[in-house]
């Protein structure tokens, strides 16, 4: 007979001791079990002790977490948080170098445990810590564990980070900008540095003045991937907490010092593979970079505006040259204004007498003049090839630029998400991005000729915009797909991507769509599905057993925390612990935290999840309200939060962990999987009929015969 539900076995060591096997009453005071504890091995004085698991990260149990313990958990008998706290605020405080190096030590591995955190910054001692790190006596090893403790000290949000002192800042920015300092007080001092950027306006202003870009790239450059990774992540604390000016100045001075160029080079083509944490930073990096065209995009032409109508008439006198340079006294002023009329029209305006209303529609706003003006100015015979040559056509098969331009601008600006907040967990960013300066602008050269391309492959008419700007919209989308490492390359790509292609393609998905509709077809996939999503349910479990990595995400900053889970081969109990950077995949003994499935009662996703409504509410947040899921165990009072490192993880997770409640999977990727397994299945199967049509009823059965005077008398045969 299982044990009730507030009641747990468990074991509990000592040092020199025999561990006991106990029943932990759930419903009893903690400050009794230990009682009865230490009485058992004699031992006087229980308020001093306290009980903390035996594996993992060694968690302090206290009234508040006592229900996490689950059956079979190990713990152990050690001094209380308040004991142990008052031991390390007197050992730093030590004249013995061993006594402080050692407490040191130990203070950095306790302070990730918020009760004894709590504890510890209680008798003041951030103070000490504080004092060793102004005074700046102690250096090496030392000096690495007092900041590895305050990280983790502040880490549980007890003390906020403004009330840390201009000397003590300062000495962390100079372990950052000196030389002759070891590398991990170096990736220490950033990660504190990067924690402390977004807290305040103030404490932005301080490091952006004490720890300079020049400085920055430097520990970019460096062979070390680990401070590389730290100074990349202060880096992009600082563009991110900057005002719309700093940030443009910062990217600006980042251009001129050739970032670009490295990351393309040393980061994104190194030997070594990329870590997703770099791969985050370089995808936020990106965004940012692509954001700065945000303003220009949300802003409208103005009329009155002497510069933009520069621009604009820029454009005219690129593309008519020679019929602009007659003087200016050979025509009236109505003549003029006729001639410029007509010279708008040509270059694809809808409101020729007043082109400037065509740039009154923002999103894309100024953009596409500056994307029209660059591609005359980079790229003239290009851009002339394209008005004259559209200039020549009848009137009803040019294809118009600037009509063009202006959709083509809000379409990439679409595509690559300009305007929108950058994503907390995103990883993905385009190679191609840091291979080119320019890159916006570059990008729509090669697209707005496309454009032309595609428009004389469709023989199209005025009328034939949209569809036009749809085909142009799926010749981007696929090649960018596909990642090209090169403007070049992509270059190359989308050109392949002729209108003839495009039509196959969807001629393709069009004849398997219509080829899954017929009735038979569609009463035979009704029959696989039961197979099939077995299948696939088989493979989600899979999944779960083979595990996956999950980061800690935090209100204030993305977490380099990780942790694993895995569900068991015997499909009985879900293992999960922490783990440390580089770890792929530990085995399951390495895990000492365990759900017993048994107990799992519900699944939530997004809104739903405590750690969800915790977090402050906000655009930013959004793709970690489609990536978050909770587990809800023992009587719907405790919670296994988890936050998936992509999209694709959430799914299986999602969909693994209904089966093992016994429910339907529910995710989008199950429907893909499922069509995908079916098309493959329906394949194989009608083989033998290709190319013969199925019809959509049955061939009727034919009447039976007047008579069944028709079988062969063999009896006869023989004689």
């Amino acid at each position: 007979m299982p044990p009730p539900k507030d009641v747990v076995k468990i074991a509990i060591q000592m040092v020199g001791a025999i561990p006991q096997l106990i029943e932990l009453q759930q419903t009893k005071p903690l400050a009794s079990v230990l009682k009865d504890v230490c009485d058992a091995w004699s031992l006087p004085n229980a308020e001093r002790y306290a009980l903390q698991y035996a594996d993992g990260r060694q968690t302090y149990i206290t009234e508040s977490n006592r229900r996490d313990i689950k059956n079979g958990s190990i713990l152990r008998l050690t001094t209380s948080p308040d004991q142990e706290a008052e031991r390390l605020y007197n050992g730093i405080q030590s004249k013995n170098v061993d006594v402080k190096t050692d407490s040191l030590k130990k203070l950095a591995s306790l302070s990730q445990d918020i009760t004894f955190a709590q504890e510890f910054i209680s008798r003041n001692g951030l103070k000490q810590i504080y004092s060793i790190v102004e005074e700046g006596n102690d250096t090496g090893e030392m000096l690495a564990h007092t900041l590895k403790a305050f990280t983790e000290l502040m880490e549980h949000d007890f003390v906020s980070w403004e009330n840390l002192s201009t000397v003590f800042i300062k000495k962390i920015v100079s372990y950052v900008n000196m030389n002759a300092v070891d590398a991990s007080i170096q990736q220490l001092s950033l990660s504190v540095l990067e924690n402390m950027v977004p807290t305040s306006r103030l404490l932005f202003e301080l490091v952006k003045k004490e720890v300079t870009l020049d400085r920055l790239l430097t520990h970019l450059q460096a062979t070390n991937a680990e401070l590389q990774l730290k100074a990349m992540a202060l880096l992009i604390a600082l563009l991110l907490s900057a005002t719309d000016a700093e940030r443009q100045d910062m990217m600006d001075y980042l251009r001129e010092k050739n970032l670009r160029q490295f990351i393309h080079k040393n980061i994104i083509h190194s030997s070594e593979p990329l870590r997703d944490e770099m791969a985050h930073y370089l995808y936020v990096l990106q965004s940012v970079s692509l954001n700065l065209c945000e303003h220009r995009m949300r802003t409208s032409m103005d009329p009155y505006s002497q510069e933009q109508r520069d621009l604009l008439q820029s454009l005219r006198q690129t593309a008519f040259e020679l019929e602009s340079e007659v003087p200016a006294g050979s025509f009236s002023t109505e003549r003029r204004r006729s001639l410029c009329a007509k010279e708008f029209r040509k270059l694809g305006f809808m409101n020729n007498s007043n082109p400037a209303e065509d740039l009154r529609r923002a999103p894309p706003g100024l953009l596409a003049l500056d994307n029209m003006v660059y591609f005359s100015r980079n790229t003239p015979n290009a851009y002339s090839r394209f008005v004259l040559e559209n200039s020549s056509r009848e009137d009803k098969h040019e294809c118009p630029f600037a009509r063009s331009s202006i959709q083509l601008t809000l379409i990439l600006c679409e595509i690559l998400h300009i305007g929108e907040p950058c994503s907390e967990t995103a990883q993905a960013f385009y190679p191609m991005f840091f291979g080119q300066d320019h890159f916006f602008e570059e990008l729509f050269c090669i697209c707005i000729q496309l454009v032309n391309k595609t428009w004389k492959e469709m023989r199209a008419t005025q009328e034939d915009f949209d569809k036009v700007m749809q085909v142009v919209r799926e010749q981007i989308t696929r090649t960018l797909s596909l990642k090209p490492t090169s403007l070049e390359l992509f270059k190359t790509r989308v050109n392949a991507l002729n209108y003839s292609e495009i039509l196959k393609l969807r001629q393709t998905e069009r004849l398997h769509q219509e080829e899954t509709l017929a009735v038979p077809v569609l009463e035979l996939r009704e029959k696989l599905k039961p197979e099939l999503l077995e299948l696939i349910r088989q493979q989600r479990l899979l999944h779960l057993c083979e595990g996956t990595l999950f980061r800690k995400i935090s209100s204030r900053r993305r977490q380099d925390k990780l942790w694993y889970c895995r569900l068991s081969p015997n499909h009985k109990v879900l293992h999960y612990g922490d783990v440390e950077e580089g770890v792929q995949s530990p085995p399951i003994e390495s895990l000492p935290e365990k759900i017993p499935v048994a107990d799992m009662k519900m699944l939530l996703v997004g809104k739903e999840c405590p750690h969800t409504k915790e977090k402050s509410s906000g655009k930013q947040n959004k793709d970690v309200l489609e990536l978050a899921f909770s587990i809800v165990h023992d009587m719907e009072e405790y919670c296994l939060n988890f936050i998936a490192p992509t999209r694709y993880e959430f799914c299986l997770w999602t969909d693994g962990l209904n089966v093992l409640l016994g429910k339907e999977m529910t995710s989008e990727r199950t429907q893909t999987d499922l069509d995908v397994l079916l098309s493959m299945e329906l394949k194989l199967r009608l083989l033998d009929l290709e190319n013969i049509s199925i019809p959509d009823n049955p061939p009727p059965v034919p009447k039976p015969p007047s008579n069944l005077n028709f079988f062969y008398d063999f009896s006869q045969a023989e004689q």
